[in-house]
Protein backbone atom coordinates (compact mmCIF):
# COMPACT_ATOMS: atom_id res chain seq x y z
CA UNK A 1 0.00 0.00 0.00
CA UNK A 2 0.92 3.50 -0.54
CA UNK A 3 0.22 6.43 1.54
CA UNK A 4 0.85 10.55 -0.09
CA UNK A 5 0.65 13.03 1.99
CA UNK A 6 1.88 17.00 2.55
CA UNK A 7 3.27 18.93 5.22
CA UNK A 8 2.97 22.23 5.00
CA UNK A 9 6.53 23.97 7.30
CA UNK A 10 6.85 27.49 7.97
CA UNK A 11 10.66 28.56 7.96
CA UNK A 12 12.55 31.61 8.41
CA UNK A 13 15.03 31.35 5.92
CA UNK A 14 18.91 32.10 5.73
CA UNK A 15 19.73 28.12 6.32
CA UNK A 16 16.92 27.49 8.85
CA UNK A 17 16.94 24.08 10.57
CA UNK A 18 14.24 22.24 11.16
CA UNK A 19 13.38 19.23 12.98
CA UNK A 20 10.12 17.54 11.16
CA UNK A 21 10.80 14.13 12.47
CA UNK A 22 7.16 14.55 14.93
CA UNK A 23 5.59 15.46 11.59
CA UNK A 24 6.66 12.53 9.82
CA UNK A 25 6.14 9.76 12.59
CA UNK A 26 2.38 11.20 12.64
CA UNK A 27 2.01 10.35 8.78
CA UNK A 28 3.65 7.07 9.59
CA UNK A 29 0.92 6.09 12.37
CA UNK A 30 -2.10 7.65 10.23
CA UNK A 31 -1.08 5.62 7.02
CA UNK A 32 -1.43 2.33 9.71
CA UNK A 33 1.03 0.36 8.31
CA UNK A 34 3.52 -1.44 10.61
CA UNK A 35 6.23 -2.02 8.01
CA UNK A 36 8.30 0.04 5.37
CA UNK A 37 9.75 3.27 4.18
CA UNK A 38 8.91 6.99 4.18
CA UNK A 39 9.74 9.17 1.54
CA UNK A 40 10.25 12.96 2.63
CA UNK A 41 10.54 14.99 -0.55
CA UNK A 42 10.94 19.17 -0.24
CA UNK A 43 9.28 20.36 -3.51
CA UNK A 44 11.49 23.15 -3.44
CA UNK A 45 15.24 23.87 -5.63
CA UNK A 46 15.99 25.95 -2.22
CA UNK A 47 15.58 23.57 0.13
CA UNK A 48 16.78 20.17 1.09
CA UNK A 49 15.86 17.33 3.75
CA UNK A 50 18.49 15.23 6.03
CA UNK A 51 19.07 13.51 9.07
CA UNK A 52 21.30 15.20 11.49
CA UNK A 53 21.34 15.42 15.33
CA UNK A 54 19.56 18.69 16.29
CA UNK A 55 21.52 19.75 18.76
CA UNK A 56 22.46 23.65 19.09
CA UNK A 57 25.90 23.70 18.72
CA UNK A 58 25.57 20.83 16.08
CA UNK A 59 23.18 23.27 14.26
CA UNK A 60 25.41 26.17 14.88
CA UNK A 61 28.42 23.91 12.89
CA UNK A 62 25.94 23.05 9.95
CA UNK A 63 25.49 26.46 9.41
CA UNK A 64 28.87 27.53 9.26
CA UNK A 65 30.06 24.74 7.06
CA UNK A 66 27.55 25.55 4.01
CA UNK A 67 28.72 29.00 4.23
CA UNK A 68 32.24 27.73 4.05
CA UNK A 69 31.40 25.90 1.32
CA UNK A 70 28.90 27.67 -0.78
CA UNK A 71 29.45 31.35 0.65
CA UNK A 72 26.22 33.35 0.87
CA UNK A 73 28.20 36.61 -0.52
CA UNK A 74 29.72 35.53 -3.45
CA UNK A 75 28.18 36.73 -6.83
CA UNK A 76 26.11 34.13 -8.38
CA UNK A 77 25.58 34.43 -12.29
CA UNK A 78 21.70 33.72 -10.33
CA UNK A 79 21.64 36.46 -8.84
CA UNK A 80 21.08 38.83 -11.67
CA UNK A 81 17.60 37.61 -11.40
CA UNK A 82 17.33 36.49 -7.47
CA UNK A 83 19.57 36.95 -4.57
CA UNK A 84 19.52 33.49 -3.77
CA UNK A 85 22.28 31.39 -5.89
CA UNK A 86 23.82 30.47 -3.10
CA UNK A 87 20.62 28.53 -1.52
CA UNK A 88 19.99 26.69 -4.67
CA UNK A 89 23.40 25.48 -4.55
CA UNK A 90 23.22 24.42 -1.12
CA UNK A 91 20.26 22.31 -1.80
CA UNK A 92 21.17 20.42 -4.60
CA UNK A 93 24.15 19.44 -3.19
CA UNK A 94 22.19 18.25 0.21
CA UNK A 95 19.46 16.85 -1.90
CA UNK A 96 15.76 17.26 -1.70
CA UNK A 97 14.49 13.82 0.05
CA UNK A 98 15.38 11.36 2.31
CA UNK A 99 13.99 7.04 2.87
CA UNK A 100 13.77 6.46 6.18
CA UNK A 101 12.35 3.01 6.99
CA UNK A 102 9.80 1.92 9.82
CA UNK A 103 9.19 -1.04 12.16
CA UNK A 104 5.98 -1.57 13.83
CA UNK A 105 4.78 1.78 12.78
CA UNK A 106 7.63 3.92 14.37
CA UNK A 107 10.81 5.52 12.17
CA UNK A 108 13.77 3.36 12.56
CA UNK A 109 15.95 6.07 13.60
CA UNK A 110 19.10 5.98 15.96
CA UNK A 111 19.46 7.52 19.38
CA UNK A 112 19.85 10.40 17.92
CA UNK A 113 19.31 10.84 14.44
CA UNK A 114 16.27 13.21 13.41
CA UNK A 115 15.03 14.21 10.01
CA UNK A 116 15.75 17.80 9.42
CA UNK A 117 14.58 20.50 6.88
CA UNK A 118 17.23 22.59 5.51
CA UNK A 119 15.98 26.08 4.24
CA UNK A 120 19.02 28.03 2.71
CA UNK A 121 16.76 30.65 0.75
CA UNK A 122 17.21 34.36 1.88
CA UNK A 123 14.27 35.27 3.43
CA UNK A 124 11.10 33.04 5.50
CA UNK A 125 9.87 30.82 3.19
CA UNK A 126 6.39 28.20 3.29
CA UNK A 127 7.60 24.62 2.40
CA UNK A 128 5.95 21.84 1.12
CA UNK A 129 7.04 18.42 1.70
CA UNK A 130 5.46 15.27 0.09
CA UNK A 131 5.59 12.26 2.62
CA UNK A 132 4.93 8.96 0.94
CA UNK A 133 4.87 5.94 3.43
CA UNK A 134 5.22 2.62 1.19
CA UNK A 135 4.59 -0.76 3.43
CA UNK A 136 2.07 -3.67 4.90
Amino acid sequence: MVVTRRLNVQTKGASDIIDITPDVQREVQAAGLKAGTATVFVQHTTAAVTVIEHEPGLLLDTRALWERLVPGDTPYKHNVHDDNGHAHLRAALQGPSLVVPFVDGKLALGRWQRIVLLDFDTRPRSRELVVQVMGE
